[in-house]
């Protein structure tokens, strides 16, 4: 639960409304609310969200059972029954709470909310197993120690009171320890924590390879505003944790702030990670999304600009990417009286955007695939934690945190749809028994793990790969090294280039490896490799070596440019990144002109900064073209927008890149280095695309007609340069890039015929997507603020009503509202396609109905 910036509207389309068209504001104010129930009572009457200002699915039907008392009661955000099927709630500051649900269509009686006598405060994770009840304790007051205790009822009085601290952690504010539940065999509990609890003493049998490290090989960015700057890898972990509290096996890690997570009927455990909303609009921002969390798994988590992309193979990506919000609850629907599709569901909770997502998953080999939907919505509407009632078959559903206005919830269906209980039963899947097969070499040294793992390093299957990579890295790398050397795999050599090398991060001189001659083998081996095969496994395995190891000497840095000179430039974007890094690391002296090339026909800024951030190390090769360039494209990037350590990172880039300049060259470029960026909008950064151009009036008509017999032959790079012209990527993300504050387009033309999606442009407002509906905030006073909830604390409602500035906000106070309502004109405006041509906006049609998606297709299951 934290704040979040995510508001960025197409600036271009702004600037196009504002000579065609009303203001949005001024559209919004006149036009009718959508739903007309929207307008509820104040807010500021210390009541939850009213069931006017909520929207369920179709079918079903959303009771408010109980505005919590805060100065009593506080604000809840943890969900819990017992077997007697009493819920249990927790508050973050305070205690526990206990109460049986009330009778179908009825309130929670007040006087029947108990205070659970147990001594504990701050419970942000609870679950009933083995006796007892199992809680993650994560004080941000500092009040009792953080980790996990156990309470239990001392006497068989049928209250709990006896209070056990099984294993204090060293953990603070949001990110700390979380969520407990059960395993899939039961024999023990998952625990779940954030990157801000430090890693905890783990038995021998961790299917964690104790061989972590940041492994940049630049120096590394900080977060801009210095959050959690010094918190270094694995980051958050799940771990596995025996019934008395003395053994930790760390299950994965690499994760930024998990809440929660939940068991499917196959066994397999999911959870719900947090983006980092200060990265948001640079090319490490990583969305909200659904890990599928399997043995030995690293999900990538790094400080700063340290994030992995999904495409490291040294990380594992999403099920399912879910967009900006805050993470919170997870649970699924098994035991609900719900329709099957809404049984079988991932219910997975955002707080700050008040969205209850259902989250549909499907096996695909070894893991899963899924879609998403919008299943519960509303604003404000901080969720927090979700469960379903093993008898009344009802999901429940807090709202609270930070000392906001709390309530608890019911969901119901009343639809006409069977509601009869789906099977318990796992899906068995050939590629999943063999990933399972696998990872019993986790943690542990056996004589048969290399033996087995070993055909299956090049598997198609992504988690395959990864559970043989894992099993082999536990086993001693003398035993296997020989063999990695002579394989021509290049993930047997990330295996080794793990394993033998250790990470700065691990030496308490901060030294690299020594090991020269391990380094000179690695490093012929890869260069060995044919590069047109697995070429980015094997582009970001030399990275390692390179990190883990000292710098090697110049008659290999030589060959290691000579071999990837020649691949630079690439065709993707996700090559470049990685040959750019590596080439301004070994200072190769082509990489200069070629970087700059790069950057001026990049489409966004994302990719710009990606290669900028490399070329701020560099020192060889400029010349006074590029270098003139340089300090251009500072000047223009001073006008990009992204989150709120995003000119942070911006003036990052710079100083390290000055830095890299000869005395010479300060004199040369004096007066370029000096000059003050001139404020400019980003239609007016874009506007020699467009000079000389006069706006047309496209109709849907003539456009759809074009398509009939238009779309064959088109050009997708020429439709990539005009989703970036066009402002697209400032709001929608495609293909892993561009903003979250639109519907992600990459799998749009599975979607949207070009008929559809033309009218989705030129009709923006015919149909809102649900997930970036704006509100109408009108107070006492008459006066209405438009925009989007992006944080909650207390009384105070955070808005961002800027579409230029996503830092910017309006602070409303609760108490001082009169109604809240659905805005009927989407942010995104119309107009938006005026300065394209014909075949420009048909190149852009064919390029967002290809799917785009490359990263996925280089490591397709």
């Amino acid at each position: 639960m934290r704040p979040n910036s995510h508001l960025l509207v197409s600036t271009i389309a702004l600037g196009l409304l504002a000579l065609h068209a009303p203001s949005v504001a001024q559209e919004a104010k006149k036009a009718k609310p959508k739903r007309p129930d929207a307008v509820g009572p104040a807010i500021g009457e210390n009541k939850a969200t009213p069931i006017s200002r909520i929207k369920a699915m179709k079918g079903f039907t959303v009771e408010l059972l109980y505005s919590v008392p805060g100065g009593e009661q506080g604000s809840w955000v943890n969900l819990c029954t017992d077997d007697k099927g009493r819920i249990y709630a927790s508050d973050q500051y305070g205690g526990l709470y206990r109460f049986a649900p009330p009778a179908a269509g009825q309130p929670l009686d007040p006087a029947k909310v108990e205070k659970v006598p147990a001594d504990i405060r701050a419970v942000n994770g609870m679950v009933f197993a083995f006796g007892a009840l199992y809680v993650g304790v994560n004080d941000y007051e500092g009040k009792i120690p953080c980790g996990l205790y156990r309470i239990t009822d001392s006497d068989g009085d049928d209250k709990l009171d006896k209070v056990e601290l099984l294993r204090a952690m060293d953990a603070k504010g949001d990110h700390g320890v979380h969520a407990v539940l059960p395993t899939a065999d039961g024999k023990a509990l998952y625990l779940v924590c954030g990157n801000g609890a430090k890693p905890t003493e783990m038995t021998a049998s961790s299917p964690v390879p104790k061989i972590w490290g940041e492994d940049h090989l630049l120096p590394r960015m900080p977060d801009g505003r210095g959050f959690m700057r010094d918190v270094m890898g694995p980051g958050g972990i799940i771990y596995r944790v025996s019934p008395d509290g003395k053994e930790f096996a760390a299950v994965a890690s690499g994760f930024r702030n998990i809440f929660d997570a939940a068991v499917n009927h196959d066994g397999e455990l999911f959870t719900y990670d947090a983006d980092m909303e200060y990265d948001f609009n640079t090319p490490w921002y990583r969305p909200t999304r659904i890990n599928h969390v399997v043995s030995g798994g690293e999900f990538g988590w790094r400080n700063g600009a340290g994030k992995r992309p999904a495409f490291y193979p040294d990380n594992l990506g999403a099920v399912v990417d879910i967009g900006p919000g805050s993470p919170t609850g997870t649970t699924f629907g098994y035991g609900a009286k719900f329709p099957e599709k809404y049984q079988r569901a991932l219910y997975a909770l955002d707080w700050s955007w008040g969205k209850l997502y259902a989250v549909h998953l499907e096996p695909d080999g070894a893991s899963y695939k899924a879609t998403k939907e919008e299943f519960i919505s509303g604003s404000p509407l901080p969720l927090t934690d979700a469960i379903i009632h093993p008898k009344d078959g009802a999901m429940y559903f807090a709202i609270g945190g930070r000392r906001v206005q709390s309530g608890l919830y019911r969901v119901t269906y009343t639809g006409s749809e069977s509601t009869a209980p789906i099977e318990a039963k796992a899906m068995t899947s050939a590629a999943r028994d063999l990933r399972h097969k696998l990872e019993a070499f986790h943690g542990k040294q056996d004589p048969k793990a290399v033996e087995t793992a070993w055909p299956h390093l090049d598997d198609k299957d992504r988690f395959v790969r990864w559970a043989a990579r894992t099993a082999i890295e536990h086993q001693p790398a003398a035993t296997w090294a020989d063999k990695a050397l002579a394989s021509k795999n290049p993930e047997a050599l990330m295996a080794l280039a793990r394993a033998a090398g250790v990470c700065p991060q691990h030496r308490t001189d901060g030294t690299r490896g020594t090991d020269v001659a391990m380094r000179a083998k690695l490093l012929d081996a890869l260069l060995a490799l044919d590069f047109a095969d697995q070429q980015l496994t094997t582009l970001r395995t030399i990275e390692i070596v390179l990190n883990r190891f000292d710098r090697p000497d110049d008659a290999t840095v030589q060959k290691l440019i000579a071999k990837l000179d020649p691949l630079f430039p690439a065709k993707t974007f996700e090559q470049n990144w990685l040959l750019c890094e590596t080439l301004c690391y070994l200072q190769a002296p082509s990489a200069a002109a070629k970087g700059m090339t790069l950057i001026a026909a990049a489409p966004t800024q994302e990719e710009q900064m990606e290669y900028a951030r490399s070329l701020r190390m560099l020192k060889a090769g400029w010349t006074k073209e590029t270098r003139t360039a340089q300090l251009e494209w500072f000047l223009k990037a001073a006008n990009y927008r992204g989150g709120a350590s995003f000119e942070k990172f911006i003036e990052f880039i710079r100083t390290d890149a000055l830095a890299t300049f000869t005395d010479a060259e300060k004199a040369e470029f004096a007066a370029l280095i000096e000059k003050k960026p001139e404020q400019k909008s980003v239609i007016e950064n874009l506007g020699a695309m467009f000079a000389g151009r006069t706006p047309t009036n496209w109709t849907l008509d003539e456009l759809s007609t074009a398509t009939k017999s238009g779309m064959k032959g088109r050009s997708f790079d020429n439709g990539r340069k005009m989703f970036g012209a066009a402002a697209c990527f400032t709001c929608h993300r495609f293909d892993n890039q561009g903003g979250m504050t639109g519907p992600d387009l990459t799998g749009a033309g599975g979607r949207y015929s070009p008929h559809d999606l033309l009218d989705q442009i030129i009709n923006p407002s015919k149909v809102i997507n649900e997930q970036f509906v704006p509100i109408v905030v009108t107070k006492n006073n008459g006066e209405t603020v438009i925009g989007v909830v992006v944080n909650l604390n207390g009384d105070s409602v955070q808005l961002n009503t800027d579409a230029s500035d996503p830092n910017q906000r309006v602070g409303v106070d609760r108490k001082e509202v009169k109604s809240i309502e659905p805005s009927p004109i989407s942010p995104m405006p119309p107009m938006l396609l005026a300065m394209l041509t014909k075949d420009e906006i048909l190149d852009l049609l064919a390029y967002v109905l290809s799917g785009g998606d490359r990263a996925n297709q280089m490591f397709k299951k």
